[in-house]
């Protein structure tokens, strides 16, 4: 590939970084791989080094250094303090935007994504999706493109199940989301039940820094009660919810009176309600979002929830 059919260096970046992302669940770490990569492509060509195509070269670089990443972090994640849950993002409200990729960007597909080995994650997400020929994915991985076949089937059949699948259109899923916010910050317990799937499930991010609840919780009456009493707490320290876009789904940040962000809600929503209801509010994955934080929830506030 010559220079002038490679795409400028912002488009590789954001490539890069979409894939690290999808591989590390970490848009920090993402973007500190995607800086290394760069770094090391500068000492090459600095050293003499024949670089036929910077994208590739890039690519193959980031992606061994997410393989490596996720081999030395299986230990932290095993240790983790509670629920372990991606970094989240804030993407496009643009519907024709969202609809390109936001399956592959949910938290669900992220979370699903940690059942697979260090290279299987790399196989599949090279080819299912961004399209990346065997060959390449071969070269990439150091593996032959018979193999690079093989582990990309067992992956498809690992995570087949599982892969959430998001029918209803943006439209619908933003104003259930009003729906479910007005419910909440209402304490409508019997109207949230209704939004809810009767086996939907909370999960809660704290990572032993901030208040979160220490298990996932079952079932949509269960849920309601909890988030009615989360809301209720919320204003009586006057914070305020505003909607936006979690990775590629519909979502809400929770700001404190001070403007400060406590948390990060994203929904799951599937055949007309919602399925899943993550809150993250472990600080160390909401730093990179812009917002200052708020010191609410934080665990040595023994009056803190979340």
């Amino acid at each position: 590939m010559n220079d002038e059919s490679e795409p400028d260096a912002e488009q590789i970046s954001r490539q890069l970084f979409s894939i690290a992302y999808r591989m590390l669940g970490s848009a920090s770490d993402a973007e500190d791989l995607v800086q290394e990569a760069h770094e090391r492509l500068l000492r090459a060509s600095a050293a003499g080094t024949v670089i036929e195509s910077k994208p590739a070269f890039l690519t193959t670089i980031t992606t061994r250094l997410a393989i490596d990443y996720l081999r030395s972090a299986r230990v932290r994640r095993e240790s983790y303090v509670g629920t372990w849950l991606p970094e989240p993002v804030l993407t496009d409200p643009d519907p024709s935007e969202r609809a390109a990729m936001s399956d592959s960007l949910s938290l669900s597909f992220l979370v699903l994504l940690e059942t697979l080995s260090p290279v299987e994650r790399a196989v599949f997400l090279l080819r299912e999706v961004f399209a990346y020929p065997y060959d390449e994915i071969a070269e990439i991985v150091d593996k032959s493109e018979e193999n690079c076949r093989q582990v990309l089937s067992r992956a498809r059949n690992r995570i087949s199940d599982g892969r959430p699948r998001f029918e209803v259109s943006s439209q619908e899923r933003d104003l259930l989301t009003a729906r479910f916010q007005a419910a909440a910050e209402d304490g409508e317990v019997d109207a949230l039940v209704e939004l809810l799937a009767a086996d939907a499930v909370f999960q809660g991010d704290g990572g032993g820094k901030a208040r979160a609840v220490a298990a996932p919780v079952f079932g949509g009456q269960q849920v309601a009660r909890l988030l009615v009493g989360f809301f209720r707490r919320y204003a009586s320290l006057g914070a305020r919810m505003e909607p936006t876009q979690v990775n590629g789904q519909p979502g809400l940040l929770a700001f404190d009176a001070d403007g400060h962000l406590i948390n990060v809600l994203a929904f799951d929503i599937s055949e007309g309600v919602i399925q899943t209801v993550r809150s993250i509010i472990n600080p160390d994955k909401l730093a990179h979002l812009g917002y200052p934080l708020s010191d609410i929830a934080r665990i040595d506030r023994p009056d803190s929830q979340a």
